[in-house]
């Protein structure tokens, strides 16, 4: 054994410790950490003959590597949709680190550790009060959980067609419809062969709003004589957080042949609160969900779930089967995660969310979820009784977006985010709303407080003031 790789065998106690006092470091100083930060790496080192060892590694990094890292589980990072890691979470992906499971099968590979993320799966059914009809399991994140449901839906397509789009190639258009997808869902629909430009684009509600007019809907349906369609839906817009209405979709699946997908990446935990579970009513008639951990499950990257309809297992089979691989038997006599989902190596994906659901129960997201929602209502009504700032869209959930006021502020818009972004207290991220440049706050972590909403007004006064607006 290489003499480095041993001595670090011999101390992983102690190596351990100190990679936990560093992890322990960043967390407690997360308020003096930048969101933001210029930080690079001069020169790319080169890779050393006889190595460091773990303990000088890691002493490497500190100097090295550390000062690359910003406050992205902080209070006050507002972009991406980003949740912070909860303590029962990190505990759950060092585990899941340390145990380094094959996650794929309940039956071979010498292990049963499928079984926690069968478990961890009916757990969050629980959570969002969605009937056992859907099978699920976990994926890196948006993207591959849009890639999996809508994997199945390509196949589902098919079938109607009496065609095997896995095994023979896609060869009759796929009819896609939906009003305000997110950009996950159009690069999958390129990864899935479909084209990223083949969808017919729905026309959303009058009135400042993201969600598909029903109308609108029914008239395309109507338009396509009886040919069946996918649907991709939002339950949470990725602007504004609005949602399409689900139960007026479900009776149109009373009328129509279509698969449904909800894009539900964080908007599906209003299914959490008493408050806002009515915008999610309905959905449980959908054929696929696509909902994220990392977001305000608020465990480490990379999490999310797909969610798909147990019977369509067949159809799933078909879309992902390692089929070139007859040791693993028969895929709906021994089930494997393999034949269900896009990748083959899969880690223990489950374990930081199983940590953190029983750790905290229903209560515990609840309260998460109605306070960010709280928190940004509170920032948006800041913003309202701010001259320099105007509101672009309603509050329906947990996102704020907004904008400089007046159309002669838009062309600074950018240039005040980066200014703000760059101070290292708060980051937001840009968007485009009906043709207005504008900056988009999500709240979703659950270390966000009241004063830290007060922290970023202040910062975005000084930021007014800094560039003379």
């Amino acid at each position: 054994m290489n003499s480095a790789l041993q001595h670090d065998l011999d101390h992983i106690e102690n190596i351990l410790e100190k990679a936990k006092q560093q992890g322990i470091d960043f967390l407690n100083n997360l308020e003096n950490i930048p969101t933001s930060n210029k930080e690079s790496i001069d020169t790319i080192r080169e890779l050393n003959q006889l190595g460091l060892g773990a303990l000088g590694t890691l002493e490497e990094f500190k100097e090295r590597l550390a000062p690359l890292m910003v406050a992205s589980p902080g209070p006050r990072y507002l972009g991406f949709v980003t949740g912070g890691s909860t303590p029962a979470s990190i505990v759950g992906d060092w585990l899941a680190s340390v145990y380094d499971q094959n996650a794929q099968s309940i039956k071979s590979q010498g292990g049963n550790s499928a079984l926690i993320e069968f478990e961890t799966i009916n757990l969050l059914l629980q959570l969002l009060e969605l009937p056992t009809s859907f099978s699920g399991g976990f994926v890196t994140g948006a993207t591959m959980s849009n890639f999996t449901c809508l994997g199945v839906a390509r196949q589902w397509f098919g079938a109607q067609l009496g065609k095997d789009f896995a095994k023979n190639g896609i060869s009759e258009t796929i009819n896609i419809l939906t009003a305000t997808p997110h950009s996950s869902s159009i690069k999958t629909l390129s990864m899935l062969g479909i084209g990223s430009n083949n969808y017919t684009t729905i026309k959303t509600i009058e009135g400042n709003r993201e969600a598909i007019d029903i109308a609108d809907l029914e008239k395309n349906i109507q338009n396509l004589n009886g040919k069946p369609f996918i649907l991709i839906s939002s339950a949470g817009t990725v602007n504004t957080a609005d949602f399409d209405d689900f139960k007026a979709i479900s009776r149109l699946r009373k009328k129509y042949n279509f698969w449904w997908h909800i894009d539900a990446a964080f908007g599906g935990f209003a299914a959490v609160s008493e408050k806002f579970k009515h915008l999610v009513e309905g959905w449980e008639g959908a054929d696929s969900i696509t909902i994220d951990c990392h977001k305000w499950l608020n465990v480490p990257y990379e999490s999310a779930f797909y969610l798909v309809k147990k019977e369509h297992l067949n159809l799933q089979i078909e879309s992902f089967q390692n089929s070139n691989a007859p040791y693993l038997g028969n895929p709906l006599e021994n089930f494997n995660y393999l034949n269900v989902v896009p990748e083959n190596s899969r880690r223990l994906r489950a374990l930081p969310v199983w940590f953190s659901l029983l750790a905290y129960g229903r209560e515990g997201f609840q309260d998460i979820v109605e306070n960010s929602t709280l928190l940004a209502l509170h920032f948006g009504n800041a913003l309202i009784e701010d001259d320099n700032f105007e509101i672009l869209a309603p509050i329906h959930l947990n996102n704020v977006c907004f904008t400089l006021k007046g159309d002669h502020n838009q062309e600074k818009v950018s240039e005040f985010l980066t200014t703000l972004n760059d101070r290292g207290k708060v980051f937001m991220t840009p968007t485009v709303y009906q043709n207005r440049k504008g900056i988009r706050a999500s709240f979703v972590n659950w270390r966000t407080t009241e004063n830290d909403v007060k922290i970023v007004i202040e910062e975005l006064k000084e930021t007014i003031l800094d560039l003379e607006i």
